[in-house]
């Protein structure tokens, strides 16, 4: 290695060294993974209590009869189209949670102290084969840097790609994620609405006055177009919460998957970049 490339690792051993020490990466990691963990944790309850609600609703019937007429609406009907997608989000939220709840114990892990001596011993190891008085054989210095790289990679590798999901959500999916979640919740609370509502039926008017049953009918016609206004209420807002649900999968899928293999990938790349620069270099 060069003088510069001596001077460079140096810093970088020292560096990692300390990091590993003072536990800082693990700190800010670990609140982010945390804090990720419980947005999949309630996110998969909305689909849960979502998917029970649909359930239940599946045979319920409001029935009005305006102006003695019977007229039956089945919830269920309209619930239907999204009832197998409430199914499939169900299964990639418990993914997506199980994930996340992965990576922290894989975080405890990476920072156990044995992971952190075996960083810091390969950190001195690099610093003597590089400063030792006389040089040492390029053999012993590539190996070092070797050692040192892979004890870094394992660990820093798992919190350098939580906090750089943790960024990339922060800034590009928490406000979609946080909107489709309220629209669920909205579309929740306006089926148990439904679920809760008492039919409301002509009552007997054998012998009741003329205005009497004027005013029945009256009722039980205005019962039927609230009725009817909810259930269309209930088509849009089942029709929204299918492309929310569209919308929740892709960013978990993001925030699980995709981006975590995008991050490690970067860090391999770099490691491997920065190793062969150091090793092709020449006093």
């Amino acid at each position: 290695m060069s003088k510069r490339s001596k001077i460079a690792w140096t810093v970088a051993a020292v560096v990692a060294a300390a990091l590993a020490l003072s536990g800082f990466a693990d700190g800010a990691s670990g609140d982010y993974a945390d804090e990720a963990f419980k947005r999949a944790l309630v996110t998969f309850a909305i689909a849960r209590t979502l998917n029970g609600i649909i359930s239940v609703a599946q045979g319920t019937e409001l029935a009005v009869e305006p102006g003695g007429v019977g007229v039956a609406f089945t919830v269920g009907q309209i619930l239907d189209p999204i009832n197998d997608l409430v199914e499939q989000f169900s299964s990639v939220m418990l993914v997506a949670t199980s994930s996340l709840g992965l990576q922290s114990i894989l975080l405890d892990m990476t920072g156990w102290w044995g992971v952190t001596f075996a960083l810091v011993a390969a950190a001195t190891f690099l610093l003597v084969s590089a400063w030792w008085p006389g040089g040492t054989r390029s053999s012993t210095a590539a190996l070092a840097l070797r050692l040192f790289l892979i004890a870094g990679f394992l660990r820093f590798a798992l919190p350098i790609l939580i906090v750089g999901t943790h960024v990339v959500f922060t800034e590009f999916l928490e406000s979609e994620h946080d909107r489709a979640a309220a629209v669920l919740e909205a579309t929740s609370s306006a089926i148990e609405d439904l679920n809760r509502q008492e039919p409301v039926a002509g009552a007997d008017s054998a012998g009741a006055g003329l205005m009497d049953r004027l005013g029945e009918i009256w009722d039980s016609s205005v019962g039927h177009l609230d009725v009817s206004g909810r259930i269309e209420r209930l088509r849009e807002s089942a029709s929204n919460a299918s492309e929310q649900m569209i919308r929740l999968i892709v960013i978990f899928v993001l925030q699980t998957i995709v981006l975590p293999l995008v991050f490690l990938w970067l860090v391999v790349e770099g490691l491997k970049g920065l190793a062969g620069r150091a090793l092709s270099s020449k006093d």
